[in-house]
């Protein structure tokens, strides 16, 4: 009932820049916490950043000062702005929603995830 849907990866030299979007559709009713992850190759997938939907943030260590999170809750989408680019911050991105939704005449809510979109830093 809900899909999540990533653009903005790339190819991008050490110290650039990139914007990452993530955009949720279908029968939403509302979207709490979004967040985005990333998994680099033979590693754990791990928190990058998150944003409530009263826009409260957090941020891994290793990318604070560098990346911004933020949403647009009329769009239902939420963004990573990231600065500064390194190369170990090479990795597939993933966005997470926490979405209830309408499931007939009732609400249901779950986690959704984004398909991944690709970012490559080099050096």
């Amino acid at each position: 009932q809900v899909q999540l849907v990533e653009s903005g990866g790339g190819l991008v030299q050490a110290g650039g820049s990139l914007r990452l979007s993530c955009a949720a559709s279908g029968r939403i009713f509302s979207i709490n916490a979004m967040s985005w992850y990333r998994q680099a190759p033979g590693k754990q997938r791990e928190l990058v950043a998150a944003i409530t939907s009263g826009f409260s943030t957090n941020y891994a260590d290793s990318v604070k000062g560098r990346f911004t999170i933020s949403r647009d809750n009329a769009k239902n989408a939420v963004y990573l702005q990231m600065n500064s680019l390194k190369p170990e911050d090479t990795a597939v991105y993933y966005c997470n929603a926490a979405v209830t939704y309408y499931s007939g005449s009732y609400r249901s809510a779950d986690d959704y995830w984004g398909q991944g979109t690709q970012v490559t830093v080099s050096s």
